[in-house]
């Protein structure tokens, strides 16, 4: 069964740091491009960063950029997105997602497997 599990999410103080994990089982993330999205009540799930199956091309979000910072360590399996700065606007509940080739790519609707998502709460 191929899951998408998100981890190192939590509360954190505005201008702190957050490193998310998503971690795959079920099957190898080396041929898989990699994308972050997330979600804010009320509002409509919107596309923070993605990354290539090679690493070799990252993309960020105009929001986001030198903020954020997106990597993967296929020998973990795992695909990290590294969040500093953080801003009340960057609550909301962050999610994964997976497709099957270089990538990377910016549309929710080009992926094909979805974590369960984490929550992050940015609060003083």
């Amino acid at each position: 069964q191929l899951q998408l599990v998100e981890s190192g999410g939590g509360l954190v103080q505005p201008g702190g740091s957050l490193r998310l994990s998503c971690a795959a089982s079920g099957f190898t993330l080396n041929y898989y491009a990699i994308g972050w999205f997330r979600q804010a009540p009320g509002k409509e799930r919107e596309g923070v960063s993605c990354i290539s199956s090679s690493a070799g091309s990252t993309y960020y979000a105009d929001s986001v950029k030198g903020r954020f910072t997106i990597s993967r360590d296929n020998a973990k399996n795992t695909v990290y997105l590294q969040m500093n700065s953080l801003k009340s606007e960057d609550t909301a509940v962050y999610y994964c997602a997976a497709r099957l080739g270089l990538g990377p790519f910016f549309n929710e609707y080009e992926y094909d497997y979805w974590g369960q998502g984490t929550q992050v709460t940015v609060s003083s």
